[in-house]
């Protein structure tokens, strides 16, 4: 089996990366909090984490990929304070929570069905584990590394601290946290300013509640991903991925709890990647400085000149290490689209020219092919280097163009593109098939029709708006009006 190389958060190397159990390997990754569309900055950790399980899987090893739904716990302000942003969506729209989860999700995963983001093995949501993460608290507290106050539960870092090393993922000691921990209401409960809920009281307005020992509360956003990795994958397990935005406090903390409630870790390989920017700045929801991914796919943003496809959306994230930053704009999104254009036109004429020739004599294929492919396969070996793969692949491609290639040549560069740009990278050609040009030739219909919808409203004419919506609904295309616009998702 070819040798796969990560880097490591927690020693800061590059490691040689070795499974728990041969042939098997856990992996959990922190996925969406879903009360609105998902941006470029989520399209990022789908895109990377995919690759790295897709490449798990043609190395030879069975994969468990845990990819959690968060729709519980998240507060606006920080992890512990401020309203819930899935209650607070829910207040604003006048719809249940769950409603809110349910649309986000289904939106969630159109658009990393778009990305080619294959589904994880399993995807929890937090809420679906109340009573787990009950359990869990309770054994941090009979480890005495919690306390009880005014109805939450906080886990004591001090304390915490004194037996073991809290900062051992991001390098920070507590002082450190200390100096960066703002001052927020509520947070006089604490014994200490960097002290973390476990559990947290429901106000008489919190709509999203649970019987504990304690009350009726819900659990810290931290909580759902320790309980939720060990039900799935075990005390311990490979590897726990996610954005470097979540190394401290979120992962921190999971490390605390981990430790606390079951003496270990739990987590072999933490790997982190990086933020997407505008303009040299992080790109979210809080920031008010996100693109989301329906809006990038219509076009539909002051800051995009034209839409771009899924796919050159996945080929811009590929073209830049996941560790490092990635600057959005639109002159980057359009040579990734050239790019990508190139590279599809390349695979075509393979494709084409290996006709049913697909199993080359392996003997017989040039040096030079063997090469080009084997120097793809080591870039994504090493730490899932994808930029230095796909300069790689235009190598491969300049030899298609030459036309000097043997028919095993062909036969193995047919072979290879389809399992490894459109297995491993997952890139698909968009340009190809009747079925991607029906996807393409959709997409622009509708918003066409939505325009038309739009205009009809503006002008208060009800019937034609009802009528528009509800001739979609008999084709299985549902219409729903956002104070941001009309969305519509096909059933």
């Amino acid at each position: 089996m070819r040798p796969l190389y990560l880097t490591n958060t927690l020693s800061r190397n590059k490691e040689l990366f070795k499974p728990i159990h041969e042939g098997h390997v856990g992996m959990y990754v922190c996925g969406p909090t879903v009360y609105g569309d998902a941006h470029l900055g989520h399209a990022r950790p789908g895109v990377t984490y995919d690759v790295l399980f897709r490449l798990l899987k043609y190395l030879g090893y069975k994969v468990r990929y845990v990819r959690n739904i968060t729709d519980v716990g998240h507060l606006e302000h920080d992890a512990d304070e401020g309203e819930d942003k899935i209650a607070k969506k829910a207040r604003l729209e006048q719809l249940e929570p769950m409603e809110v989860v349910q649309y986000y999700t289904e939106r969630y995963h159109e658009a990393m069905r778009l990305l080619n983001v294959q589904s994880p093995s399993i995807e929890p949501r937090a809420s679906a584990h109340i009573i787990e993460q009950i359990e869990a608290v309770k054994k941090i507290l009979e480890a005495g590394y919690a306390y009880e106050s005014n109805g939450s539960i906080y886990f004591d870092v001090q304390k915490y601290n004194k037996d073991h090393h809290y900062g051992v993922l991001s390098g920070r000691n507590l002082d450190d946290t200390l100096e960066g921990t703002r001052s927020l209401d509520g947070q006089g409960d604490k014994r200490a300013p960097f002290d973390f809920a476990l559990w947290k009281k429901a106000e008489p307005e919190h709509i999203m509640r649970w019987p504990s020992p304690w009350g009726d509360g819900f659990p810290g956003w931290h909580l759902e991903c320790s309980v939720m990795g060990e039900k799935y994958l075990g005390e311990e397990f490979d590897i726990h991925g996610g954005g470097m935005d979540l190394m401290f406090p979120h992962h921190e903390c999971e490390i605390a709890q981990n430790v606390a409630s079951r003496g270990t870790q739990g987590v072999h390989y933490w790997v982190h990647n990086n933020m997407i920017t505008i303009n040299g700045q992080k790109m979210g929801k809080s920031l008010g400085n996100f693109i989301t991914l329906p809006q990038l796919f219509a076009g539909d943003h002051p800051k995009l000149e034209k839409a771009y496809s899924p796919m050159t959306i996945r080929f811009f994230i590929l073209q830049a290490h996941y560790r490092s930053t990635l600057d959005f704009s639109n002159e980057a999104l359009q040579a990734a689209e050239k790019g990508l254009g190139r590279l599809m036109q390349a695979w075509r004429e393979i494709a084409g020219q290996a006709g049913n020739d697909v199993i080359p004599d392996s003997d017989r294929v040039s040096p030079e092919v063997r090469a080009t492919m084997d120097a793809v396969l080591d870039a994504l070996c090493d730490d899932l280097n994808t930029p230095i793969a796909i300069a790689h692949l235009f190598d491969a491609v300049k030899l298609i163009n030459g036309g000097k290639l043997s028919n095993d040549d062909k036969a193995a560069l047919a072979k290879f593109f389809e399992e490894v740009v459109g297995g491993v990278l997952g890139l698909k050609d968009e340009e190809a098939g009747a079925s991607g040009k029906a996807e393409k030739a959709l997409e622009g219909v509708m918003q066409l029709v939505l325009e038309n919808r739009k205009k009809a409203r503006e002008e208060k004419n009800w019937a034609e708006s009802d009528h528009i919506r509800d001739l979609l609904a008999s084709y299985g295309i549902t219409v729903k009006d956002t104070k941001d616009g009309a969305t519509w998702t096909l059933e």
